[in-house]
């Protein structure tokens, strides 16, 4: 089914992408640095939350398809490296750590869809590590949004570095642990 409330929430997030990164184009006599930082950090936890919310939805209203499956990692990946480039743009965040992310989300996006061709999907399923991972990558990307102190005692750009270069460190694990479990179906494929 192309269309019911989980796959339209998928969508939703995938077009919240430009109101997110337009948010840090509009003059500072519209919206101070302070509320961008503020607008822009709800818009990326609430599509978080629609992350969520759309695969629940699937599961508990039976509303699971193919493209849903297809359409959600896609929206993820979008507004993940969306929020990245603009925290590189802001330099609250570093390239090559922005680079590392997003490569390593490219690269095995594209070893599932090629372990998928050959009848393998399940040995490059989702991991335990690829969730810490992402759990890293979604709390402190809103925390280099926010940028600012939080009661004077939290510094959520600190603590956010600090969490995407562990989610970074994760990242770079969890690739060598689907590429592992990929290889020995590479060999036995480029054999045949």
């Amino acid at each position: 089914m192309l269309m019911n409330l989980p796959n339209f929430l998928t969508w939703l997030r995938i077009m919240a992408i430009p109101l997110f990164v337009g948010i840090f184009y509009l003059p500072t006599d519209w919206m101070s640095p302070a509320t961008q930082n503020l607008v822009a950090t709800i818009v990326f936890a609430g599509a978080a939350l629609t992350d969520w919310l759309d695969g629940y939805l699937a599961r508990v209203l039976n509303q699971t398809s193919a493209f849903g499956a297809f359409l959600d990692p896609v929206a993820d990946k979008l507004m993940v490296a969306a929020a990245l480039i603009v925290l590189v743009y802001l330099d609250r965040l570093d390239a090559p750590v922005a680079l590392i992310i997003i490569g390593r989300e490219i690269t095995i996006s594209a070893l599932r869809e090629w372990m998928a061709q050959i009848g393998k999907s399940k040995s490059v399923a989702v991991s335990f590590l690829g969730k810490i991972k992402t759990a890293a990558q979604m709390v402190a990307i809103p925390l280099l949004l926010y940028h600012d102190r939080i009661n004077d005692a939290f510094d959520s750009q600190t603590a956010g570095t600090w969490l995407i270069y562990i989610a970074a460190i994760l990242t770079l694990w969890s690739m060598i642990y689907y590429l592992r479990a990929a290889i020995p179906h590479v060999i036995h494929h480029s054999q045949h």
